[in-house]
């Protein structure tokens, strides 16, 4: 007869194992996300979400320990359902992984409730690492973009991007990666019409008044977050006009 499972059994462990949800609109990345979570005796996947909408049904219903989000759905917005999930499930951690430059978003991702932030380039065994710091209470980023935050802690208090909404975050990242206004619709999902009106909004915030002063000041921004030698994004008044 079979005894009853001893404390630290095989099944106590597997009982003990924290839940990670993915969030993800590449079949191919969540089935290889889950395989590799899979292997871990400490954590499993208790779920999958593609979508901005299926990722909050599956909190709500599944109450995962945490869950690893995509910064770039084609159907909702990372950035959003971050804020979303940290005023509703604060106690839920997000780890975002993304294809997207750590210097751009993660800062602003941190600030909206996000735990931590790792890049989709990195190897497995540093996002399994970042699940557990995460896990335990921590933040996660990258050693580089820790030195880089608190730097920005310490002196950019008066950052003008700070002004600009999520959305209009992305769109001047992309006008600094020198894309155009069709480009830029293509990419997030949108009409030509409304980035044109979130470069409208773009420019009132940050006091610019031409075409030609939003690009250099993008130009500028982009690479100024990515480590180049621009001190800082801040053009001439002077600049020609659109």
């Amino acid at each position: 007869m079979m005894s009853a499972s001893a404390p630290g059994s095989v099944q106590d462990a597997k009982a003990a194992r924290r839940r990670v949800l993915i969030v993800d609109d590449h079949p191919i990345v969540r089935q290889g996300l889950k395989r590799m979570i899979e292997t871990e005796a400490d954590m499993e996947v208790c779920g999958e979400a593609a979508t901005e909408a299926q990722a909050r049904r599956a909190i709500r219903e599944l109450m995962p320990d945490i869950v690893i989000v995509d910064l770039a759905l084609q159907e909702g917005d990372g950035l959003e359902l971050v804020r979303d999930v940290h005023a509703h499930h604060p106690d839920v951690p997000m780890l975002v992984l993304s294809m997207h430059d750590e210097t751009i978003y993660a800062e602003r991702l941190l600030a909206e409730g996000a735990s931590g932030y790792i890049m989709k380039q990195a190897a497995a065994d540093q996002l399994l690492n970042a699940l557990r710091a995460v896990l335990r209470g921590e933040r996660y980023v990258s050693e580089q973009l820790a030195q880089t935050l608190g730097v920005r802690d310490d002196g950019d208090t008066a950052d003008p991007v700070k002004r600009l909404s999520n959305r209009e975050l992305q769109v001047l990242n992309l006008v600094g990666r020198g894309v155009s206004s069709r480009d830029i619709a293509a990419e997030l999902g949108l009409s030509v019409k409304t980035v044109e009106s979130h470069r409208q909004s773009i420019k009132r915030k940050l006091n610019l008044a031409t075409n030609s002063q939003l690009l250099q000041y993008a130009m500028n921004w982009f690479n100024w977050r990515r480590g180049g030698n621009t001190p800082s994004p801040n053009p001439s008044p002077s600049s020609p006009q659109a």
